[in-house]
């Protein structure tokens, strides 16, 4: 399962060794000044669109890859019955990110808290 991370200048996607493989991409650093809007997704399998290039898809299960359509690019890892943290970036390889999470809702505040200028 990836995880999401913060520190006080970046974001963090750490993926498996499996989903390193399945989406043929490695671990995703992205400064926070891209970050643009974070939102807790109850249903992720429904929010992948466009033509998975590359990535796993097991319809219904599982979706590892990048998605693209017209205007947008997004890396997506989630899996059946787990919610995840969309987030979405300016300036970045990726237009959005979708990371399936145990406790998305605490990962989505933690990203919110180090956007705070308080962070």
């Amino acid at each position: 399962m990836a995880t999401v991370r913060t520190t006080p200048t970046a974001l963090t996607v750490r993926l498996t060794r499996g989903e390193k493989l399945a989406g043929f991409t490695g671990d995703l650093d992205v400064p926070l000044h891209a970050v643009r809007e974070v939102e807790v997704v109850d249903e992720p399998l429904r929010e992948a669109h466009g033509l998975r290039s590359p990535g796993l898809a097991l319809p219904g299960v599982r979706k590892i890859g990048t998605w693209r359509r017209r205007g947008e690019r997004s890396f997506v890892s989630v899996r059946k019955e787990q919610p995840a943290v969309r987030i979405r970036l300016s300036g970045a390889r990726y237009d959005v990110l979708l990371i399936g999470t145990d406790d998305a809702a605490a990962d989505a505040a933690a990203i919110r808290a180090a956007l705070s200028p308080a962070g």
